[in-house]
């Protein structure tokens, strides 16, 4: 299919090229005086490479789009919103909510700085992805994440069915009330992982951090590593195997708990009635 050309053009106005349709974009920038927003609003099967976003709304609508070594600064708020079938390829996304509402969005080897990034998503993608957010992919559903070095406090919160592998996570109050998530083979480091959640599993993770993984329900670890832990697994359901030490466990409730040693379990006066969690090391 021959596409519909733009190119080395600079534009400034409102909605651009809105609804445009098999169209090529290439090394456009769109910035100006005119200071219009929403330059491909609506567009569909359209391919973008190598443009620079300085205005607001870019991609609201878009379908059947793809984005390619090209950068949205940190003036580009809220780049891609109600989107569906978006592939974004060796981009840097700048600015705050770069992603919302949106379905079926991939990012490969990208570079993210956003705050509020990937909230209310469906079908969302990242691999070999680098992001700094606060508050990212809040309710999102069915996310798949490889190779992502993350920082940012308040991630992953509400979040349904998923997977991360081989990544890096350096955050806090991460993956509270998420539900049917598994982790394999990352670094977590933060404090108060995991609470509320709900069939949580995490496979060959280092977890670092104080207050980790309490009030959890149908909560698994497997050839977990425990740094810094300490008060881990209160009053939730539980069971893990642990390699190496946890400085201290308090009040779980029920499953089991096995680490090749613990510093001190914990089962005071608020130990909930009926708890029956079974605690064992191997020294």
């Amino acid at each position: 299919m021959e596409r519909t050309l733009y190119e080395n053009l600079t534009l400034d106005q409102e909605r651009a090229l809105y609804g445009a349709r098999g169209a090529l974009v290439r090394r456009c920038r769109f910035e100006g005086p005119a200071d219009g927003e929403s330059a491909l609003k609506e567009c569909r099967d359209v391919v973008v490479e190598d443009c620079d976003f300085l205005l607001r709304y870019p991609f609201w609508h878009a379908q059947d789009t793809r984005i390619t070594h090209s950068r949205m600064t940190e003036t580009c708020r809220a780049a891609l919103w109600y989107d569906r079938d978006i592939r974004l390829e060796d981009c840097q996304l700048g600015g705050i909510k770069a992603v919302r509402e949106c379905d079926s969005v991939t990012l490969e080897d990208c570079r993210i700085v956003s705050p509020e990034f990937g909230w209310f998503c469906r079908g969302l993608s990242l691999s070999r992805c680098d992001l700094t957010a606060e508050y990212p992919f809040l309710q999102t559903r069915d996310l798949t994440i490889d190779h992502l070095e993350m920082t940012g406090k308040y991630s992953f919160q509400y979040v349904e069915n998923g997977v991360i592998r081989d990544s890096h996570l350096d955050t806090k109050d991460a993956f509270w009330h998420t539900k049917n998530f598994t982790v394999y083979d990352s670094v977590v480091k933060g404090e108060y992982l995991g609470w509320y959640s709900e069939n949580l599993k995490l496979v060959r993770c280092k977890i670092i951090g104080t207050q980790p993984l309490c009030y959890c329900k149908g909560l698994v670890l497997e050839d977990c590593e425990m740094v810094d832990c300490d008060l881990a697994f209160e009053n939730s359901e539980v069971v893990a195997t642990v390699k190496g030490r946890i400085d201290s466990v308090k009040n779980p409730v029920h499953g089991s708990i096995t680490a090749d040693a613990i510093g001190e379990v914990i089962l005071d006066g608020n130990l909930w009635p009926g708890a029956d969690c079974a605690i064992h090391t191997n020294e």
